[in-house]
């Protein structure tokens, strides 16, 4: 990269985005006495999607900003991911994460409880975010950079720009080398639904296959807030394409349908009671092989998407935060800085993006031999050492060192109350 003199000091930053990834990042940075602006194109911000879960990397991160206990506090604890095939009722997945050592679990939370602790802690730290301003474009010279935003304006002069606008970033073609996501063949009906736990276990996800045609799932996800109901995600997979003839064939089939493959579903399916209390998702694929630009950098969707397999974007984001605000506290020159934080997360990026690319046809695809390959081989195979292990690690987000590069220490679960919490059988 070519150095155009900037000192990484006490820099003037602007932050498009207000999603976790932003907010993150906006704590970071203002932490390291950097002057910092989120822009926002919502009037008000807030949340979209229902639940995830969040790893111990991305669960770290957030410890290391105090925030763990609260986030902990409104989540669900979470040691296995379960999945059964509809017909046959046999287990074809199920990976535990004490199958590494550490103690690790995961924390399922719904989007708004996450972007809830964020928020807050951006109000306490006094972080300015700017409301109704849709950033599309950003210039950049030897004196600044500036933002365009949909009106016509010219917001700026900033020492750096970070885009947290998600996958469908129009910033990121301002990346040295940009490009788009790939649509992938299937999505999902997705529903925040209340609790309802009778044959389900409580600190797993729970999965029903039929080949990789059909895939539901039921997360326990916590509270929204504070003494708020506990919450479900329910989801089924479906091709985007489909979703006008599933809607056709009214609420009633579709119901019916779901509850043939898994009748212990039904208090949820219950709750549903029009297609509008279900949300169409969308995935695509791609990842940027350089997340940045002049005075640029590009963090979460923006910078790297993929089908939710692993269920790793949010904590990828958390990561890619952590990574660019140690990259710039390391870094003397700004160019260098953003290629710090480039090369800081590139092997872990890489590897998981591939893995996710790889696993997706075995639960989302029109092939029949994949899943049958899933359920007779691969099921048996992940009983035997190492594979365990590996599965852990891949859902957990550690098989590949994701600590070092992003300048966070793994938390000490043990000191966490929520360890104590009774572990699923």
């Amino acid at each position: 990269m070519q150095s155009y003199g900037v000192l990484v000091k006490a820099l003037d930053i602007a932050i498009a985005g207000a999603g976790p990834a932003g907010l993150a990042v906006a704590l970071l940075l203002a932490r390291d006495g950097h002057k910092v602006r989120i822009f926002e194109r919502f009037d008000a911000p807030h949340p979209v999607g229902s639940g995830l879960i969040l790893q111990p990397t991305g669960l770290s991160v957030l410890a290391s900003l105090g925030l763990f206990e609260e986030i902990a506090g409104l989540g669900q604890r979470i040691d296995r991911l379960h999945g059964a095939d509809a017909k046959s009722s046999r287990t074809v997945l199920d990976v535990r994460y004490d199958w590494v050592k550490g103690d690790r679990f995961g924390v399922a939370v719904h989007r708004a409880a996450l972007f809830g602790v964020l928020f807050r802690a951006v109000e306490r730290a006094g972080i300015e975010i700017v409301p109704a301003t849709d950033t599309v474009d950003v210039e950049a010279d030897d004196a600044g950079a500036w933002l365009r935003t949909d009106s016509g304006a010219r917001l700026g002069r900033f020492d750096l720009v970070v885009d947290a606008t998600g996958a469908k970033s129009l910033l990121k073609r301002r990346s040295f080398r940009p490009a788009e996501p790939r649509p992938l063949a299937y999505g999902a009906f997705w529903a925040s639904l209340k609790w309802r736990g009778e044959g389900f276990d409580p600190h797993a996800l729970m999965q029903r296959y039929d080949k990789a045609r059909v895939m539901i799932g039921v997360l326990p996800i916590g509270r929204r807030e504070p003494g708020g109901d506990k919450m479900a995600a329910f989801f089924w997979s479906i091709k985007p394409s489909d979703a006008d003839a599933v809607r056709a064939a009214g609420l009633d089939a579709w119901k019916a349908r779901v509850a043939g493959y898994w009748p212990e579903a039904q208090p949820y399916l219950d709750q549903i009671t029009t297609f509008d209390d279900l949300t169409l998702a969308r995935y695509g694929h791609h990842t940027l092989a350089m997340p940045a630009g002049r005075r640029l950098a590009i963090i979460g969707d923006a910078a790297h998407s993929t089908s939710p397999q692993l269920g790793q974007g949010a904590n990828m984001a958390l990561l890619d935060a952590a990574a660019l605000a140690h990259a710039l506290q390391a870094g003397r020159d700004l160019p260098l800085a953003l290629n710090s934080y480039a090369s800081a997360r590139r092997i872990h990026l890489r590897l998981f993006q591939a893995l996710s690319l790889l696993l997706t046809p075995f639960y989302q695809s029109d092939s029949t031999l994949i899943p049958l390959m899933r359920d007779r081989l691969v099921a048996t195979i992940a009983k035997i050492p190492p594979m365990p292990w590996l599965l852990a690690g891949m859902v957990s987000g550690t098989l590949a060192d994701p600590f070092t590069g992003a300048g966070v220490r793994e938390a000490d679960w043990s000191r966490y109350l929520l360890q104590s919490e009774p572990r699923s059988g």
